[in-house]
């Protein structure tokens, strides 16, 4: 029996208006990067409601566009589906007819935070490791980079994409982070990522948010100067520098404030270039506050969701509520009005 709800996380009419795949297209790359991300989640709503077989409703998320499920990435705490490992098998004809040309071999997909009871109180205690920017240190992330790692070695990394949203996404993000820091940088998909921050970019008044920012990366400026003077353990050079030319693909909605902090976050770096503060904000983007009273108080603690670099794609069409703001729904639809910028760090 499919419930109503069931129904609308199983509506194919998004991901389905993709009659022809251009593997160069960038919004059918997000189309189709985010519909493997509703696989997973599907998959685990499958799980917990004894769906198999016929009555599974999560294989045609990736069937439709020629990949299979290689296997699942399942957590070893309550035996939830959080990640897939999918290849792509394309058919011959499409060989013959169409380019692949930018297509990827394999994807790993990770899903966000369910609200079911079989997966819910997991979840929440993950939510609760990214704010205290200790997600690194779970077994569900070592479980994750495990597995990215060994499909790097495997196929190298031109033929491994990763793709997440809202916790999700942070997990692909921080896998994305620690294997760049060797060199190895992997197509990224990252759908609503969430910042931890104040949500500043919620103020309407343009001049009071860009001096809530100003003084924000001063004071961040002068604490990270502080702390390298005082040579405190965890402080480097120029964390970024390394992880510059990762360059991982961004999808925020200004009506979620989960995520919409990163558009002000790279925004204001540019603003801070224009008028010659490039040198505060250097330091400023590198460190939050709250990251550093942690290594005050002696944890270490790497602000995992603050990156150098990213093709940001913001969704500008009005969301009614939080939920569909955001919702990974969104971005397989193409009647959606989208502002796409690339930032790269100085």
């Amino acid at each position: 029996m499919i419930t109503a709800s069931e129904r609308e996380i199983f509506d194919l009419s998004g991901p389905l208006h993709l009659t022809s795949i251009d593997w160069e297209n960038p919004h059918h790359r997000r189309s189709i990067a985010a519909s493997l991300v509703q696989g997973v989640y599907v998959q685990e709503r499958d799980r917990q409601e004894n769906r198999t077989d016929h009555e599974a409703l999560a294989p045609p998320w990736w069937e439709f566009f020629h990949f299979k499920l290689l296997r699942n990435l399942v957590d070893d705490a309550d035996h939830s589906i959080f990640g897939t490992i999918y290849e792509f098998k394309p058919p011959t004809s499409t060989h013959q007819n169409h380019s692949l040309d930018g297509s990827p071999r394999y994807v790993i997909a990770f899903r966000g935070t369910l609200t079911m009871p079989g997966s819910f109180s997991r979840d929440i205690e993950l939510d609760l490791h990214f704010l205290q920017h200790g997600l690194h240190r779970t077994s569900r992330f070592e479980i994750a980079i495990q597995a990215v790692r060994n499909m790097v070695a495997s196929v190298g990394d031109a033929n491994v994409w990763l793709a997440g949203h809202s916790l999700g996404s942070a997990m692909a993000m921080l896998a994305g982070k620690t294997v760049a820091k060797s060199g190895t940088f992997l197509n990224s998909f990252l759908f609503n990522p969430p910042f931890f921050s104040a949500p500043i970019e919620t103020i309407k008044d343009k001049k009071i948010k860009h001096g809530i920012r100003i003084a924000t990366s001063v004071i961040t400026a002068g604490l990270t100067i502080a702390m390298k003077a005082s040579n405190m353990r965890g402080v480097t050079e120029d964390p970024f520098q390394g992880l510059s030319a990762w360059i991982p693909c961004l999808f925020v909605n200004p009506g979620d404030y989960i995520c919409s902090e990163y558009i002000g976050y790279f925004e204001h770096r540019d603003k801070m270039e224009e008028i010659g503060a490039g040198a505060i904000e250097r330091l400023a983007t590198q460190n939050s506050i709250g990251g550093m009273l942690l290594k005050v108080m002696g944890r270490e603690s790497d602000p995992m969701h603050l990156i150098p670099s990213a093709n940001l794609t913001i969704n500008l069409t009005p969301s009614k509520d939080l939920k569909e703001a955001h919702g990974i729904h969104q971005w397989w639809r193409d009647d959606m009005q989208f502002k796409c910028k690339v930032y790269k760090y100085r």
